[in-house]
């Protein structure tokens, strides 16, 4: 292997490296944390540092462990290549991921000595671009992916690739589980893998994630007789980050040395005086409301206040209440949000509240904020006032760390407000709430108590929440999860697995789009999480009640199905039109019926179709038969000059005025970067548009090479090589065994082997201009559909059934030493290298009587090129494969293959990249 890499330098200590990145010295628990890493390999499973004191520096830790390890061969590491945080809701103020990005830019572009020699070091762990001659896509020295907000928009680009991933509950449960939810369901065994081998798991406030965590240990049992694959790091490495646990054994917590720091003492005693507010038989939004003018009105000066609701129900009729008044600005936030109208309040919020914010100058305006749990996590914010709604000990806790958070505010000031309950129960909470306001009740010292955080567990005491049932995991249902290829209709679903049997995280996506294709068309550009937004079931079905069907996405993240509202599962992806409402400034708002802006053109330009510029602009003078004319080709027999006057008639109509939402100046850059003409561009798009010059160019590799287009023709054997030569670079780099590092490049030599059917050779190379057989074609995408056709290749064939049947033909010729078990795994990654073949491949009616032939390594194999022959072997060496290298590991070794197959495709469709 040739080596192109920097030397990687002496590591610099963690001191060094935290220095480099944030600007300061660490806490003394931070430094404690990562000597005690260094020293004994092992994470401790509970990390109890209280809210306020930096518990973020887990992620400096583990990237920090990560770069100190690399010089180890991958048999003797230790430290996960991938660093997953995860929290149990979508966070709209998420600074653990403006972290994690502020570490990937400095490593991607810092000069500073520990940065570089830390970022080489990261470098060096992965396949480097130039090894072997290869041309591979690289990214960063570490790469950081967001799963949270229902649709997958990108993974970690390949097995050796360090990553930092941030997700939610379900995001992360779903594809343990190898039900992705936003995944295809061809790419759920890759996101399986990368979330259940080689990784760190960092739950946030563990105490809302009780049941992921026992989850992971359930696995681990259901996993233990299988063959480790990349030994110490095949299974999860899962650390509870929570100032609220239950003490484990093996727990991590500051000492006297961080206690006598003044910075962390300041902290500890930041004031907290809580009044309590007692309500009978009043409404809780009018109790809320009322606490907060009245906390406001006797400020001395403009000030900021935090609201906490527990629904956002109750947050949104708070909002609506205060809002009335000129004198404060008010806004909502809640996890029902998408990232567009976050993205306007989230800087306001972070001006007036955030921790790090540099411009404190006099304020002209109270700013009141109100929210839903999504801020009690991961939002580095400290307002000087608090209104808490009744809730538990652990909610309470989280809650009052956003509240004089560093202990700048003499003035802070906070209020409890419990509204009696006719049953005894709160939203949420349970009957927790009449325990808390005893124990307030207790600690009251002329009208207020005191909940510092040296306080506060004091006060509180434990919490006394009940967790929720979750049901046993056991070997036969996880067998039907494996099962992603045809998954059983009656397979346990997975949420009540990771969220509890009695409240399970239940929701589904809505995405907004002017133009929605009809059933069976796709959806283009694909759905990302900048546009979306998570609803309960049971709220999704009471909207929808009245309607006969809605459309959403399958289970390829692509094509339009029809659904019965009453049949909506969890993770279902619906497609709305923007004219439906549903959706205002602050969020989900059922009631609203203004018109949602439609984020996908911003960057991807306008959609040439009726019906959506009818619903981007209601009034437009433009004709459908204008919108027809213009977007003819050739073989329309329409005059080019008439179709460049229709186009022009509908720029210029369009261009008039921005659609709904979006205003003056996104407009203006919008019109004057758009083509003159349409772009046929090559991406998957159902209804042509007017595109924009300076468009991202993105891959999402897991979508490249199932079409098998690319700007040249691409030689099927250098191909098989390419992949065989970046996959084997995978396997070393994870530090699989000899045996199975030479299996993996044989299954990428072999994966493709199948297109070697003369039929399907004629679908990518019609007019016969090559002289060897292909694996890419260069023609285009809107010929892909007409050549298949006249090319004779059956609808639904795939090739990878027929690459099986060669590798199993190679096999019994006796050209191979490989043992059973080890065919056993050529095989299935070859017949799987799509996400198929689990546990099978289905038929296709066919009946060809002709064969299929290649020459591998100078010798012929032949085998039956009929689509509709089953593999009926295929389920068999299916399940002897989950059993020998557990189902993770399985997947893993599919994961190496099939994305080294995506990377070398994508330097053969673009030269120049960027990863999504």
């Amino acid at each position: 292997m040739s080596e192109l890499r920097e030397p990687l330098g002496d590591m610099p200590s963690f001191e060094e490296f935290y220095r480099a990145v944030n600007e300061r010295e660490p806490f003394p628990w931070q430094t404690r944390l990562a000597g005690k890493l260094d020293k004994t390999g092992q994470w401790p499973d509970e990390i109890g540092v209280p809210t306020g004191l930096g518990k973020t520096a887990c992620l400096d830790i583990a990237v920090w462990w990560l770069a100190s390890q690399a010089h180890l061969d991958p048999s003797e590491r230790t430290a996960p290549t991938r660093i997953w945080w995860v929290v149990n809701r979508r966070l709209l103020i998420d600074s653990t991921a403006q972290h994690a990005e502020h570490i990937q830019s400095l490593l991607q572009n810092s000069d500073n000595s520990p940065l570089r020699i830390v970022a080489n070091r990261l470098r060096s762990l992965a396949i480097n671009s130039s090894e072997k001659g290869q041309k591979i896509l690289r990214v960063s020295p570490i790469q950081v992916v967001k799963l949270r907000g229902g649709i997958a928009s990108s993974r970690p680009s390949d097995p050796t690739q360090p990553a930092i991933v941030l997700s939610t509950i379900p995001m992360y449960g779903s594809r343990l589980l190898f039900r992705g939810y936003g995944s295809s369901r061809s790419m759920r065994p890759i996101d399986a893998a990368l979330a259940g081998t080689d990784s760190l798991v960092l739950v946030d406030e563990a105490h809302l994630a009780q049941h992921l965590v026992g989850l992971l240990d359930s696995l681990a049992q259901c996993n233990a007789a299988a063959e480790s694959v990349i030994r110490s790091r095949s299974r999860p490495v899962v650390v509870s980050l929570t100032a609220t646990g239950d003490r484990h054994q093996n727990r991590f917590d500051i000492d006297e040395v961080d206690e006598a720091q003044s910075v962390v003492r300041q902290r500890l005693d930041a004031l907290k005086p809580t009044e309590l507010h007692e309500f009978d038989k009043v409404d809780t939004v009018e109790a809320i409301t009322k606490v907060t003018l009245s906390l406001i009105d006797e400020a001395l000066e403009p000030t900021t206040c935090l609201v906490f609701a527990n629904t956002p129900r109750t947050a949104r009729s708070v909002h609506e209440r205060i809002k009335k008044s000129d004198k404060r600005d008010v806004v909502l936030l809640t996890g029902r949000t998408r990232e567009r109208e976050a993205g306007q309040i989230r800087q306001q919020v972070l001006d007036r509240m955030g921790s790090n914010r540099h411009n404190n100058s006099t304020k002209e305006r109270h700013l009141i904020v109100i929210a839903t749990q999504t801020l009690e996590v991961g939002a580095d914010i400290d307002s000087e006032y608090l209104v808490i709604e009744a809730c538990g000990v652990r909610a309470l806790t989280q809650r009052l760390g956003r509240l004089n958070r560093l202990g700048r505010y003499s003035n802070a000031r906070a209020a409890y407000v419990h509204v009696s309950s006719s049953n005894g129960e709160w939203a949420v909470y349970g009957n927790e709430p009449e325990e808390v306001l005893i124990r307030l009740k207790r600690g009251l010292i002329q009208g207020t108590v005191n909940l510092s955080p040296r306080n506060v567990s004091k006060i509180l005491g434990s919490p006394t929440d009940v967790p929720k049932r979750s049901p046993e995991v056991l070997p036969g249902i996880l067998w039907e999860w494996v099962k992603t290829t045809t998954p059983p209709r009656d397979a346990a679903p997975v949420e009540p697995y990771f969220s509890g049997i009695s409240d399970p995280e239940r929701s589904v996506t809505f995405i907004w789009r002017a133009h929605v294709p009809e059933k069976g068309f796709r959806l283009w550009p694909r759905a990302t999480d900048h546009e979306t937004v998570d609803i309960p079931i049971s709220e999704a079905r009471s909207v929808f009640k009245n309607d006969e069907y809605l459309q959403k996405l399958s289970v390829d993240g692509v094509t339009i199905e029809n659904i019965d509202p009453n049949r909506m599962r969890p993770g279902d992806q619906i497609v709305l039109p923007c004219d439906r409402g549903l959706l205002d400034q602050y969020g989900w708002a059922p009631s609203s019926k203004e018109t949602v802006v439609d984020i996908s053109i911003l960057n991807n330009g306008i959609p040439l179709d009726i019906d959506a510029i009818k619903r981007l602009w209601p009034n437009i003078s433009v004709s459908s038969e204008d919108i027809k004319i213009a977007i003819s080709v050739d073989t329309d027999g329409v005059d080019e000059s008439e179709r460049l006057k229709s186009l022009d008639r509908v720029r210029q109509a369009i261009a008039y005025e921005p659609p709904p939402g979006i205003n003056d100046s996104e407009w203006t850059e919008l019109i004057s970067d758009l083509y003159t003409d349409i772009d046929y561009a090559r991406d998957g798009s159902e209804v042509p548009r007017l595109r924009r010059r300076s468009q991202n160019r993105f891959v999402r590799l897991d979508e490249l090479d199932e079409l098998s287009l690319s700007d040249t023709a691409v030689d099927l054997a250098q191909h098989g090589l390419g992949v065989g030569m970046c996959a084997k670079s995978i396997a070393d780099r994870i530090g699989l065994a000899a045996d199975l590092a030479e299996v993996i490049e044989l299954a990428g030599q072999f994966h493709d082997v199948g297109k070697a059917d003369l039929r399907f050779q004629r679908w990518l190379d019609p007019d016969g201009s090559c002289v060897e057989p292909v694996a890419k074609s260069k023609r285009p995408r809107s010929q892909w559909g007409t050549d298949r056709t006249g090319a004779g290749w059956p609808k639904g064939g795939r090739h990878e059934d027929l690459s099986a049947r060669l590798v199993l033909s190679w096999i019994r010729s006796g050209a191979s030493d490989l043992h059973l078990e080890l065919a056993d795994l050529l095989v299935h990654l070859v017949i799987s290298h799509h996400g198929r073949g689990r546990p099978l491949v289905e038929p296709v009616q066919d009946n060809t009587a002709s064969s299929v032939n290649y020459v591998f390594n100078g010798s012929k194999i032949t085998a039956p090129a009929d689509l509709s022959i089953v593999d009926w072997d295929q389920p068999s060496r299916f399940r002897r494969l989950n059993e020998k290298y557990g189902p993770w590991g399985l997947a893993l070794l599919e994961s190496i293959v099939r994305q080294a197959d995506h990377l070398v495709s994508a330097c053969a469709v673009f030269d120049k990249l960027e990863v999504q």
